[in-house]
């Protein structure tokens, strides 16, 4: 004979909010970051510079002329969010903190950020498979060929005269996940030295290697991955609104209604410029 008793155990909960999994983000390794509270930032550089003369002893030089061409940068596009929790449901649910409703949308803002960023590719400087000595058409990333990517970045780099400016800002790949992990297989084979330091130093965000640094995102435009010498792109933020947490009670349902809780709400405005001078430092890496 069998007994099939009914119990009811003891629950206990958890008063946090199960952890987010946020989406990795590059752009402040990237970018050169301007927060600030002005719309519209100007930069400018020589379009037309002065020729190299010929010195002939005892007569006059004639002077030569340049031209400095300007751009600007408005920060103009912004996204936000607002959240709106009865006070009801505070009161009762352990799980809904501010601290934590808010980590959560400002997660969720970086990552637009983030976005934003890898979008620009049309900016860049188109980097291809006959680039690396292949035929026309995107690149198809593998073991073999993902150290030939690389090397051909740095060639480009090179030829552009953008030594001075590697060698101040330093060199950035940022991968796709899948990507990522043909780099870190290269990295393991090739050379004692440097699969050691692979498997101890470099497999979680990102890792050094061949006088680059190397991180994956999870944000890039289909087709795209970026390349080339960090801090030449401008990313501005809005002082007055990236990183506020504003929160306030009875937020309007519509023209004659409040609701009865707290809203919760920030926001964030960016702009963002490629330098004219300095396209041809940062690469759109075309890949299949």
């Amino acid at each position: 004979m069998s007994i099939d008793n009914t119990i009811t155990y003891l629950t206990e909960f958890e008063d946090v909010l199960q952890e987010r999994l946020n989406r990795p983000q590059t752009w402040k390794e990237m970018c050169k970051v301007i927060v600030t509270n002005t719309r519209v930032l100007s930069t400018s550089y020589m379009g037309t510079e002065p020729s190299v003369t010929t010195v002939t002893r005892g007569t006059g030089i004639v002077a030569g002329t340049f031209s400095e061409t300007a751009e600007t940068m408005t920060i103009s596009t912004g996204r936000e969010i607002l959240l709106e929790v009865d006070f009801a449901d505070l009161a009762q649910s352990p799980w809904t903190k501010p601290v934590e409703l808010f980590d959560r949308i400002g997660s969720l803002l970086n990552e637009f950020i983030e976005t934003n960023v890898l979008a620009q590719h049309a900016s860049w400087t188109d980097f291809d498979n006959a680039s690396i000595g292949g035929g026309a058409g995107n690149i198809t990333v593998s073991p073999s060929n993902i150290d030939d990517i690389i090397r051909g970045v740095k060639r480009e780099i090179r030829e552009a005269n953008g030594q001075s400016m590697w060698n101040q800002n330093g060199l950035g790949f940022v991968w796709r996940a899948a990507d990522f992990e043909l780099l870190e297989a290269f990295a393991q084979a090739n050379g004692f030295m440097s699969a050691d330091a692979a498997l101890k130093n470099g497999t979680n965000a990102g890792m050094r290697y061949m006088d680059a640094d190397h991180w994956f995102s999870n944000s890039h435009a289909a087709g795209h991955v970026f390349a080339g010498v960090k801090k030449i792109q401008r990313l501005g933020i809005l002082k007055g609104t990236y990183g506020k947490a504003r929160q306030f009670d009875f937020p309007a349902a519509d023209t004659n209604t409040v609701m009865s809780g707290t809203g919760f709400h920030s926001r964030v405005d960016i702009g963002h410029l490629t330098p004219t001078a300095h396209a041809g430092l940062v690469f759109d890496v075309l890949v299949a």
